[in-house]
């Protein structure tokens, strides 16, 4: 099995020094280069192509969230994992919205870090658990829209019920018995809400599903 790169940016030195060594102990993860501010991030990412690229969120010159953004727009099949010395629900958010797979705080213990590289690697979404009840209320809540969001007006029935379901956390092979489908008739639905919405994944669906109040925290 082929190494996942892994780009290291950081404004510290002695934290990508840590990151560099979580990431090398591991056989299938290698580390293809470091950067100490986000214009380095975007510019090494850019001549790399790293399979997943750990970015803080403070960082000199530009920013780590501006960044994220940045490399996700050059490159959709690189990987971003937000990882921050301070669990603001504001950095959680932005970094989501910017396309980062995941959000983690620095402290995190290193086997659960190792856990979310390889889920973002995978394209799963993972957000550090001090910070997902709080970013669907304060945020997701205060922002809820009524069920008229023009968005949504390209999804057929069925795919809003496929996304409601999704934005509950429900994988395609728990979709499937809940709605009576094949799992490969959700997957499908699940490709044409992206599609239809324009969004990168699934984490970007739960977003709009949440913003447009197709989904209601606690309903």
């Amino acid at each position: 099995m082929a190494e996942a790169g892994v780009l290291i940016c950081d404004g510290q030195e002695l934290m990508r020094v840590g990151l560099r060594m979580v990431v090398d102990s591991q056989s299938d993860l290698t580390v293809v280069g470091e950067a100490g501010d986000g214009e380095a991030a975007v510019a090494q990412a850019l001549t790399l192509r790293p399979d997943l690229v750990l970015m803080a969120v403070r960082l000199p010159r530009l920013d780590g969230i501006s960044a994220t953004a940045q490399v996700r727009a050059a490159l959709p099949q690189t990987q971003v994992l937000v990882i921050t010395a301070c669990d603001r629900d504001e950095y959680a958010y932005a970094a989501l919205r910017a396309g980062a797979g995941g959000f983690l705080v620095k402290d995190t213990p290193t086997a659960e870090m190792l856990v979310a590289i390889r889920g973002v690697l995978r394209g799963d979404a993972v957000i550090a658990p001090s910070v997902t009840r709080r970013l669907i209320d304060r945020y997701v809540t205060d922002a809820i829209a009524p069920l008229t969001d023009k968005r949504l007006d390209v999804l057929t029935d069925r795919e809003r019920e496929v996304l409601g379901l999704v934005a509950r956390g429900l994988n395609n092979t728990e979709i499937a018995g809940k709605l009576f489908l094949g799992e490969t008739t959700v997957k499908t639905h699940v490709a044409r809400i992206l599609g239809k919405l324009r969004l990168r994944d699934r984490i970007q669906a739960v977003v709009v599903a949440y913003e447009s109040g197709l989904v209601r925290p606690g309903g």
